[in-house]
C-alpha cells in the first residue's frame, strides 16, 4: 500500500486479513495525518441518509453510471458503523443524518486502527516517499530515500491535492503520467471563493455567518450556510455548488436570505415605512450582521427593490481558494484508466483507491466513506488477483 490514509489503512487492513503480507509506505513520519486534520471538525464517518441519495452525492468526468451504487451497496453507512466499531469505536447519528464517534475525535480511532494493523502483522515503512514503478512480475518500486521494494500487487492510495502539509500532495501524478496513465489536473473542490468586499462590509461582518439559506448556482439550488470571510465566502453550501462554479465562465451564487418568505409576505412587514428601509427591515425581517452587511453595500430607493435583492442577492465570484486550501480535491487519474475492479488496465496489479481518483463529493462523511468504499473494493480485487 502506497499512501498511509484511510484508503490505504483500509485496504492494509483487509489484505492482512486475507493472510497476504502487507507493507504501508507514506512519505510522512506517520500515518493518518489529513485524517487527524479532518478530526478538528469531529471526524464525520458518514451519513445515514438512504443508498439512493448517498450515491447521488458522488460525481467525476466520465465516471460509470452505477459505480457508485455498486461500490456502496458493498460497503454501506452500516457496514462502515460495523467496521469503526470492530475497533471499539461506538458511533451515533445526529439529526441532521451525519455519523460522528462518540468522542467526535479522529485520534482514538487512528491509535486502535493502527495497533490493530500491527497485530495483523502489517509492516509500516514511514518516510518513505513513492517515485517511481517498474511494471513486472513482481512489481519495482522506488523511494526517495534511495530504497526499492518488490511487490506482487500494489495499491495506491496517496490522495489527491488539498492539505499538502498532511503529505497530500499530489506529486504522484507525475510518476504516473511518465508511466502514461491518463490524469486530470487536480483543482480545489470544497472550498471558499473569492469575492472583493468593501471595506465596510468586512468591517462589519468578517467571520459572521450567513445562516438559513437558500444558494444557488447556474440554476441548481441548495440549502445551507455561509461563513463571510476576508476574501470571499465560505461553508457548506458553496461547497455543495463547486462543481457548477467550476464550469461557470462567469461564476456567481445567487443567495435568498428569507427562503421561508415570499416578496409580497417581506414588503408586508415594511407596509408602514416610508425611509431608511434597510434599517426597517434589518428588525421586521431579522437579518443577521453578514446578511445586512451585503444588503448595505447599496442605498435603497423603495421597499420594492430592497425585498427582490433579499430574495436574488448576486454575488459574482472571481475563483476558487489555492488547492493547499481546500478540504478536498477534483481530478486525479481518469476512470477510463480503470476497470470496475479499479486496476489500472495499463499496469495489471496496480489498483488505485481514494481521492486520487477523478471523483468529487461535499462534506457531510461522503469523502471518508469514499476513500473507505474505493479501498474495500480495490482491496478485495487485489486479493482476488493475486
Amino acid at each position: 500500500m502506497i499512501g498511509g490514509g484511510p484508503a490505504g489503512l483500509r485496504a492494509a487492513q483487509l489484505a492482512a486479513a486475507a493472510g497476504l503480507r502487507v507493507a504501508v509506505f507514506d512519505a510522512m513520519p506517520s500515518v493518518g495525518r489529513k485524517l487527524l486534520v479532518a478530526g478538528k471538525g469531529g471526524l464525520n464517518l458518514t451519513h445515514g441518509e438512504p443508498l439512493e441519495t448517498f450515491a447521488g452525492r458522488y460525481r467525476g468526468p466520465d465516471q460509470p453510471p452505477e459505480f457508485w451504487q455498486q461500490v456502496l451497496a458493498d460497503f454501506t453507512p452500516a457496514d462502515l458503523c460495523k467496521w469503526a466499531v470492530g475497533l471499539g469505536v461506538e458511533t451515533f447519528q445526529a439529526a441532521n443524518g451525519r455519523i460522528y464517534p462518540w468522542s467526535l475525535k479522529a485520534a482514538p480511532l487512528l491509535r486502535r486502527w493502527v495497533q490493530h494493523l500491527r497485530d495483523g502483522g502489517v509492516r509500516f515503512a514511514m518516510k518513505h516517499r513513492w517515485v517511481s514503478l517498474e511494471p513486472g512480475r513482481p512489481h519495482r518500486l522506488g523511494f526517495a530515500n534511495g530504497a526499492f521494494v518488490e511487490a506482487r500487487a500494489v495499491l495506491l492510495a496517496l490522495g489527491g491535492g488539498s492539505w499538502p502539509q498532511t503529505g497530500s500532495d499530489g506529486a504522484w501524478t507525475a510518476v504516473l503520467t511518465d508511466l502514461d496513465v491518463r490524469c486530470h489536473p487536480l483543482t480545489p473542490a470544497n472550498c471558499g471563493w473569492e469575492h472583493p468586499w468593501p471595506p465596510a462590509v468586512l468591517e462589519a461582518a468578517e467571520g459572521k455567518p450567513l445562516k438559513n439559506l437558500h444558494v444557488s448556482a447556474d440554476g441548481t439550488k441548495v440549502v445551507g450556510e455561509l461563513m463571510l470571510t476576508r476574501y470571499g465566502l465560505e461553508g457548506g453550501a458553496i461547497y455543495q455548488l463547486g462543481h457548477l462554479l467550476r464550469e461557470m465562465p462567469q461564476p456567481e451564487l445567487v443567495i435568498d436570505f428569507k427562503p421561508a418568505h415570499s416578496e409580497p409576505q417581506l414588503l408586508a412587514k415594511l407596509q408602514s415605512v416610508r425611509r431608511d428601509f434597510l434599517t426597517a427591515a434589518r428588525s421586521a425581517w431579522k437579518l443577521g450582521d453578514a446578511a445586512h452587511a451585503i444588503l448595505a453595500r447599496r442605498s435603497w430607493p423603495d421597499a420594492v427593490s430592497l425585498a427582490h435583492e433579499a430574495k436574488h442577492c448576486r454575488i459574482p465570484l472571481t475563483g476558487p481558494r489555492p488547492l493547499a486550501e481546500a478540504i478536498s480535491s477534483a481530478g486525479g487519474v481518469c476512470w477510463s484508466e480503470l476497470d470496475s475492479h479499479l486496476m489500472l488496465t495499463r499496469l495489471p496489479g496496480v489498483f488505485v483507491a481514494g481521492e486520487m481518483i477523478d471523483w468529487e463529493a461535499p462534506t457531510g462523511g461522503y469523502l471518508i466513506h469514499g476513500c473507505l468504499a474505493t479501498a474495500t473494493r480495490a482491496a478485495r480485487a487485489a486479493i482476488g488477483w493475486l
